[in-house]
């Protein structure tokens, strides 16, 4: 097994970083330091934490230029679109900052004659984050603020394809003056990481990856009765009724499917459109993806980078190529895209019409940029279809009746539900999926629920 970890870039193919993974030594350190620092980070109070996490946003926002740069480089997102991440990262962590508060405050009940009665939300120890490469800082803010936040003592595990993500935020909380210890990373292997999971420092590990990924963690965890929130896949359905406004459907559902490169857990994977709008739908989606260049991250003029991997790219192309078979129609001609080529990361968009839900493009998360459109004409089918997948993390409804929307949203399986809008996060809404996308909750003040425990004080007055 290597010692090291080595992030290859997907724009070029070149080593962009290489970090030696942590070892025994380092790892028992690690956690030792969380251990001990988090008897005193418990009882600092809840403004001070608020202020060293606040001087810490501070500090990582003014870097964030390059650390746009670095997202790009690492994983592939077009840097027109990369310092986006970075306003997200301080949107969450400073709503989630500001619901500390409320969130954390003792439940207080109805009065009793002769007792005091409350609930306190006590921190449950050193929590292991777990954080993927597709959204670097947007997935790992939703646990590191609210974990700190709360009382806890934080040990991250970044992916190896943006290993620089944990260390520009180490180097944030450090400017910041956060004691020595609260906040931590390590570069791991796989087997380092079951090993840290299953030490009885760990208290809590919050997992944002692949259904496998989370299978893993769940296993791993086993026995402990410690708890383990789990963010994974996706294969997100949006509805355009017959009353949509079609340009503002076309344009937002597209974007929900190709931004990233479709590289998105809650990003758009299938549309059904009604039976009335569907050849225009079409029409217009396909013309929105032929518009989209596909080029180096690097090029300003770049709308549509790199997937992480060439195997992930071969991935794509093999759904594509066997729905082809099965009878779908590919609207998009790869060679109209230059750099498109088997064996890189560099992969055409498609669209796919004809498609049922025999074909794994329209089952199976894709990750890429590819989306399956297909016929529907009721709601009652589109619904049926909807909920026709073993993943529910969103769902979006486009449509001029509000009222109407809503009845076919609390029908669906699903952790979020939108209308006329899709693949975004609001801080302020618990995050959260059903099915196989996972369990647990991060975002709005629900979100620290699971990173706290509940203490009863009953106390009886003298008489």
């Amino acid at each position: 097994m290597t010692n090291s970890l080595k992030t290859v870039s997907p724009i070029d193919g070149s080593v962009y970083v290489e970090r030696p993974y942590a070892n025994t030594a380092e790892i028992d350190a690690a956690l030792a330091a969380a251990k001990q620092v988090q008897a005193t980070w418990r009882t600092t109070s809840v403004a001070e934490r608020a202020r060293l996490c606040l001087a810490a946003v501070d500090a990582f926002i003014a870097r964030k230029d390059e650390i746009a740069k670095e997202i790009t480089w690492q994983m592939g997102r077009p840097i027109r679109y990369a310092a986006g991440e970075v306003a997200g990262f301080e949107e969450r962590a400073r709503y989630m900052i500001s619901a500390a508060e409320k969130a954390l405050a003792p439940v207080q009940l109805p009065e009793k004659t002769g007792f005091t009665r409350y609930i306190k939300r006590e921190p449950l120890g050193v929590v292991l984050i777990i954080a993927p490469w597709n959204f670097p800082y947007l997935t790992a803010v939703n646990a590191i603020i609210p974990a700190l936040m709360a009382g806890n003592t934080v040990v991250l595990k970044h992916s190896a394809q943006t290993p620089l993500c944990a260390e520009r935020l180490m180097e944030a909380f450090s400017a910041a003056g956060l004691p020595t210890g609260v906040f931590q990373y390590l570069h791991l292997s796989h087997d380092s990481t079951e090993k840290v999971i299953q030490s009885p420092v760990i208290n809590y590990v919050a997992f944002t990856g692949s259904v496998p990924g989370g299978a893993m963690v769940e296993r791993t965890a086993a026995g402990r009765f410690i708890g383990v929130g789990l963010e994974l896949g996706g294969k997100d359905p949006a509805y355009v009724r017959a009353d949509a406004d079609l340009d503002h459907a076309v344009e937002t559902a597209i974007d929900g499917a190709f931004f990233n490169s479709g590289q998105s857990c809650c990003g758009i994977e299938r549309i059904y459109v009604h039976e009335s709008l569907y050849d225009q739908f079409v029409e217009k989606a396909v013309a929105l993806v032929k518009s989209y260049r596909l080029g180096r991250s690097d090029d300003p003029e770049t709308t549509l980078g790199p997937v992480v991997k060439a195997s992930a790219a071969d991935f794509v192309r093999d759904q594509i190529n066997e729905a082809v078979a099965l009878g779908a129609m590919a609207h998009i001609d790869p060679s109209s895209f230059e750099l498109d080529k088997a064996g890189t990361p560099y992969l055409a968009p498609q669209v796919l019409t004809n498609v049922t839900h025999q074909m794994r493009v329209m089952t199976e998360e894709s990750f890429g940029p590819v989306v399956g459109i297909q016929k529907v004409s009721s709601d009652d089918e589109a619904i049926a279809l909807m909920n026709d997948s073993d993943l529910g993390l969103t769902a979006a409804v486009f449509t001029r009746d509000i009222e109407a929307g809503v009845a076919v949203g609390e029908q669906l399986e699903c952790g979020t539900f939108f209308i006329n809008r899709c693949d975004y996060l609001d801080p302020a809404l618990a995050w959260t999926g059903v099915k196989n996308s996972g369990r647990g909750c991060t975002l709005s003040t629900l979100g620290y629920e699971s990173l706290t425990r509940p203490k009863s004080f009953h106390l009886k007055k003298p008489d």
